[in-house]
């Protein structure tokens, strides 16, 4: 090995077998395939990802270079990324420390960074300061919420002239929609919880999530121009609840709204999860052909590879943003609601194609009344 490599030729002639194979099949699958015109990537994100800094430091570059076309996040993520965007510290520390002197000192540990009391409260705070506006006073899904809080984050950056801009800010600023799977379940959603104590009219509607992810999935397809295909790529950090609400956007297309649909093109995992103990973090692309979440002819462009994804998802940006340009971005955002009425019209006239008996036939033969 010469004294001085680049980090593609790195991955590209040293990361030759098992782990690391599979690390290099993602970055030149990710760079020659997906971060293309034409490809809509989805990306689900768990595990403690922004508290380490990923946010700022990683996933918002991918925004801004195009690479990320919508999220799914878990709730944890985008509270703790909030911290960096109102300019509250963080710190590296240790996994041996002391808890119990951390709680007597007013300190919070995730692992091996540690950060004050103060900073919860003073997230919590800006957070009920911000969800008390007229804006917030309706139903409204967790993309349209997760946009508004990302304007005011945003405007809190400028106020507070940081030298970066976190992930809610970013996806705000470029129009990617980010959706949270089980918004109750964070700080954010307790936030929600509380002022509705105080007789707030926010509330947020799962359904509403539902179909318009089930619609950026449906459309993915379509073509962005003459010569260009469009395809659907899963790239997946984790697994838990942001996997299954970024591939459930196929079933939801063909089992329940029962329009033709054949699966994600990419399917691409980074994940520490054991596929035998049946849980869906560690479920396999083969598996997911079997619920039509992946298109059974793609299977050669899906890769998994068993890691941290503290470890893969630096090196799978700087590999991707080295080899690839910037692509134009797609603003789903904006899109929303033109793409959930056209599927909403997909759907009614397959209703009306379908002849539903009045009562169900079971397969005992029976009738259940």
């Amino acid at each position: 090995m010469p004294g001085e490599i680049s980090l593609v030729d790195l991955i590209d002639g040293y990361f030759t077998a098992y782990n690391s194979a599979r690390l290099r099949e993602i970055c030149q699958l990710l760079s020659r395939e997906v971060m293309r015109e034409g490809v809509t990537v989805g990306l689900s994100l768990s595990g403690a990802m922004t508290p380490a800094g990923l946010g700022v430091g990683v996933l918002a570059p991918l925004i801004r270079h195009g690479f990320i076309d919508y999220i799914i996040s878990t709730g944890a993520n985008l509270y703790h990324d909030l911290h960096f965007g109102l300019g509250l510290d963080l710190f590296a520390s240790s996994p041996f420390i002391d808890d119990i002197k951390l709680r007597q000192a007013g300190k919070i540990r995730i692992y091996d960074i540690v950060f004050d009391y103060d900073v919860l409260l003073g997230t919590d705070a800006f957070i009920r300061q911000v969800l008390r506006g007229e804006v917030f006073q309706k139903t409204m899904g967790t993309a349209e919420f997760h946009h508004h809080l990302g304007r005011y984050v945003r405007e809190v950056e400028l106020q507070l002239q940081l030298p970066h801009s976190c992930l809610l800010a970013t996806a705000y600023e470029y129009g990617v929609p980010i959706y949270t799977s089980s918004p109750g379940d964070s700080s954010i959603g307790m936030n929600v919880a509380a002022l509705a104590l105080e007789g707030n009219r926010l509330a947020l509607d799962p359904s509403l999530d539902v179909n318009e992810t089930a619609a950026i999935a449906y459309y993915a397809r379509e073509s962005d121009g003459p010569g260009v295909e469009g395809k659907s790529a899963a790239l997946i950090l984790g697994g838990g609840s942001p996997k299954n609400f970024l591939l459930q956007t196929q079933p939801q297309i063909h089992e329940v709204l029962g329009l033709e649909e054949r699966g994600h093109d990419y399917f691409i995992q980074v994940t520490d999860a054991r596929p035998d103990t049946g849980g869906l973090s560690g479920a396999t692309p083969n598996e997911a052909v079997s619920w039509g979440k992946v298109d059974p002819e793609e299977l050669p462009n899906t890769v998994v590879c068993y890691t941290d994804s503290t470890i893969a998802l630096p090196i799978i940006a700087a590999y991707v943003i080295n080899q690839c340009p910037p692509r134009p971005l797609k603003r789903l955002y904006d899109r929303r609601g033109e793409l959930l009425e056209r599927l909403k019209a997909e759907y009614q006239g397959a209703q009306m194609r379908l002849s539903v008996p009045a009562v169900p036939t079971y397969p005992c033969g029976t009738r259940r009344y």
